[in-house]
């Protein structure tokens, strides 16, 4: 079972060549009371940070980045990005999905996260995270 997740936080340090970005359960407590909610973070790169960020800025830029190029092929060819899923860790590896749909059909490609949950951000599409995904991040310290 897939868990709604959403980004918490973003960690830009240009110096070094990993980013740090982490996902946080969206899920809110009985009565509106906050949770307890299980997070983790991701080691991204510089580029796939500074992408993030920008469209969490909702910063502009005059000609289409890789990820919008992504956006407009899925729409020109009559999919529509419905969501983001990262579906597996494995050696310290994160594994995503672009879930398309397309014809009624839902499609599943293959993408790193970073590029998944930039593109997702672009889209305000929702970001899920299988449930032994996320115990396995918690109990590995990801």
């Amino acid at each position: 079972m897939a868990v709604r997740m959403e980004l918490s936080r973003i960690l830009i340090r240009e110096l070094t060549d990993y980013q740090i970005i982490e996902l946080r359960e969206a899920v809110e407590g009985e009565n509106g009371e906050e949770a307890e909610r299980r997070s983790f973070p991701i080691v991204i790169g510089l580029p796939e940070a500074q992408a993030i960020e920008r469209r969490l800025k909702g910063a502009t830029i005059k000609r289409p980045q890789t990820h919008d190029l992504l956006a407009n092929v899925v729409e020109a060819l009559g999919g529509e990005l419905v969501s983001i899923t990262i579906t597996d860790l494995n050696e310290g590896t994160f594994f995503a999905t672009l879930d398309i749909k397309k014809s009624g059909e839902v499609i599943h490609v293959d993408s790193r996260p970073s590029d998944a949950i930039a593109l997702g951000i672009a889209n305000d599409v929702p970001i899920f995270v299988e449930e032994h995904v996320l115990d396995s991040a918690n109990e590995n310290g990801a």
